[in-house]
C-alpha cells in the first residue's frame, strides 16, 4: 500500500537499476534511491532544489522556527533547498525578514535572499552577514555535512566538527531567544556540543524528520531560547 507522507509524497512501484559496465555498484544504488525516493520527485514536482527542503519543512512543523519576519542565516546553503523553504516561511519575497545564505560553493539566486560566495569561518563573514541582515538572526540553521569517506567513525567526527563551527559562529550572530539548528551524526562524539547547547539555550533536543532516510545515521540538533553571548558588547 503506497505511503503518503505530509508534504503529499507518494512510494510507488520500485524501479530497478541495472549495474552497467560504466557504473559502479554503489553508483547504481544510489541511482536507485534517487528513482524510487518520493520525495526526491516531489521536490522535483513543487521546485525545490534538494529533497532536503522537507527536511527542513517537517523540523519546522515541528519546532514553529520560521516565523514571518524573521532574519535567518543559512549556512552552507548549496543548492539552495532549505534555503527556499526559509524565504518561503519568512516571506522573503515580499520583503519580509531577512534571508543570508552563504557557501564556499555557488549557488543561484532565490528571490528576497542575500547570497554570499564566501566561508562563514572567514574572519570577515561575521560582520558582513550582520550587516545584510540589518540586526543579529532570529535562526542560524546548518545542513553542512563533509563529503563521506566511508568510514563511519570518521565521518561522525567530522560532521560533528562542522556541527561545533557552526554553533562559534551562531554565537557571534545570535539574537536573544533565537535558536540554532545543525546536522550531526548518531553517536558519542557531540557531547561537548551538547553541553554547549544546553548552557546556552532553555531547550535542546534531536530530531529525525521523516525525510531523513532510514537508514541514515543523520539527524538534527534543535536548541531554541538563545540565553545571548558572554562576548564583551
Amino acid at each position: 500500500m503506497a505511503r503518503k507522507s505530509s508534504h503529499g509524497a507518494r512510494r510507488g512501484m520500485a524501479v530497478r537499476v541495472k549495474t552497467a559496465k560504466q557504473r559502479s555498484p554503489s553508483s547504481a544504488a544510489w541511482l536507485a534511491r534517487q528513482l524510487n525516493d518520493p520525495y526526491v520527485a516531489e521536490a522535483k514536482r513543487l521546485g525545490y532544489r534538494s529533497r532536503a527542503a522537507f527536511k527542513l519543512i517537517e523540523i519546522d512543523e515541528r519546532f514553529h522556527l520560521l516565523k514571518r519576519g524573521a532574519r535567518i542565516v543559512d549556512l552552507g546553503a548549496a543548492p539552495g533547498g532549505w534555503t527556499q523553504v526559509a524565504a518561503q516561511r519568512i516571506g522573503a519575497a515580499e520583503g519580509r525578514g531577512k534571508l543570508v545564505a552563504a557557501d564556499i560553493l555557488p549557488m543561484e539566486a532565490v528571490p528576497g535572499v542575500m547570497v554570499l560566495h564566501q566561508d562563514f569561518l572567514d574572519a570577515n563573514a561575521p560582520a558582513q552577514i550582520t550587516a545584510a541582515l540589518g540586526g543579529p538572526a532570529d535562526v542560524i540553521l546548518s545542513d553542512m555535512a563533509a563529503p563521506a569517506t566511508g568510514h563511519a567513525a570518521t565521518d561522525h567526527l567530522r560532521i560533528v566538527a562542522l556541527a561545533e563551527a557552526a554553533y562559534e559562529f551562531a554565537k557571534e550572530m545570535l539574537a536573544p531567544g533565537g535558536a540554532f539548528v545543525a546536522k550531526v551524526f548518531q553517536g558519542g562524539a557531540e557531547g561537548d556540543l551538547l553541553a554547549a547547547l544546553k548552557r546556552d539555550f532553555t531547550t535542546v533536543r534531536h530530531a529525525k524528520p521523516p525525510a531523513s532516510r532510514a537508514e541514515s545515521a543523520e539527524v538534527y540538533v534543535v536548541a531554541q531560547g538563545f540565553r545571548g553571548s558572554n562576548r564583551p558588547a
